[in-house]
């Protein structure tokens, strides 16, 4: 066989893959015949929560398994073959360890929980330093919630209460201790894994403070069966509280948010979605993109009240630890676009 012979069967086989990759997009686990199955894990929290529903519905959206009609436009679904799948967890400093340490995929948390772990504050003793944002979802406020049988109307009649504070070193514990501080008060601190809802029911204490989207079911039930009110975070205090902590925005939760309610001015941070910085950049790239096309958006929206306000426009906003850069690159290609931001 002639030297000739060879270079040219070479240079074929070369061509034969170059062509190949340009067919199939370069996707994310392609063999030769077919994408590979690659699964992705949300974390999210308990069942009875806003981050459970909104994960299920963001993985049957995204998810891009073989033969599914909807996915044959590339960009509705995730790089072909990722199976997304929305896991129970214990919540938003659950996930971030879990996502830190490699344990899960990805998972969800509150933006003012990011920056305590990425600053080693709160239920981490270490700098979180492999956390990488991948989107804003939507608000979370915070919800004061007192016995009704109390005389709390203000922020500062706690002073003396018993308020749940959350488990010892969580970003509960933390958030509560800095509301009570932006307010200068000191309360009777109760710490126990038992929910609010659960021990405001049994008397054993007059307050807690919950975030979370709105409406929240637990306290919901709470409030329609006459068992606690809400009660506003305002005035200078939370001026205050605003300063300490970046994450966190004045915000209002509207009349009839919880039926036959006002509105109660509070604060609020948001929902993001993080992921780890060992994700690759292609398959995070792909997902990003599939969770912000427009077909999706309906259906995101539809999976809890508070996934209203989902959308470009806050998705790289005050994410409290790095972007992704998988992430970043969408971002950027939409701003060089100049597409509208209120998709």
């Amino acid at each position: 066989m002639s030297e000739r012979f060879l270079a040219i069967a070479a240079l074929v086989a070369f061509v034969v893959l170059v062509m190949g990759a340009l067919l199939t997009g370069g996707n994310l686990g392609m063999t030769d015949s077919a994408p590979v199955r690659v699964s992705f894990q949300i974390a999210t929290g308990s069942t009875e929560g806003v981050y459970f529903p909104v994960g299920q519905t963001m993985a049957g959206l995204i998810s891009h398994p073989l033969g599914v009609g909807r996915c044959d436009t590339a960009t509705v679904c995730g790089p072909a073959g990722v199976i997304l799948s929305a896991r129970t967890s214990e919540g938003t400093t659950d996930n971030l360890r879990s996502v830190n340490q490699g344990v899960v995929d990805s998972g969800f948390a509150d933006g003012d929980a990011i920056a305590a772990a990425v600053a080693g504050k709160g239920a981490f003793r270490r700098p979180a330093r492999n956390l990488r944002v991948i989107a804003a979802l939507f608000p979370e406020e915070a919800h004061l919630v007192v016995s009704a049988k109390s005389s709390i109307q203000s922020v500062s009649d706690l002073r003396g209460k018993r308020v749940l504070m959350g488990l010892p070193n969580s970003v509960s514990l933390l958030r509560a201790r800095t509301i009570l501080s932006a307010y200068r008060l000191r309360v009777r601190e109760v710490v126990s894994d038992q929910t609010g809802a659960q021990l405001l029911k049994s008397g054993k204490i007059d307050a807690y403070f919950a975030v979370a989207g709105v409406p929240l079911d637990s306290i919901r039930d709470l409030l329609a069966n006459h068992q606690a009110r809400l009660v506003p975070i305002d005035g200078e205090g939370r001026d205050r509280l605003v300063q300490m902590m970046p994450q966190l925005t004045p915000a209002t939760i509207q009349r009839d948010a919880y039926p036959g309610t006002g509105p109660v001015e509070t604060v609020s941070t948001r929902a993001y979605w993080v992921t780890r910085d060992t994700e690759p950049d292609s398959l995070i790239y792909g997902l990003t993109r599939a969770l912000y096309h427009p077909a999706n958006r309906a259906a995101l929206a539809a999976s809890h009240p508070s996934a209203r306000d989902f959308g470009l426009h806050i998705a790289a906003t005050s994410p409290g630890a790095p972007l992704h850069p998988g992430a970043m690159r969408f971002y950027r290609e939409l701003e060089k676009a100049g597409t509208d931001p209120n998709l």
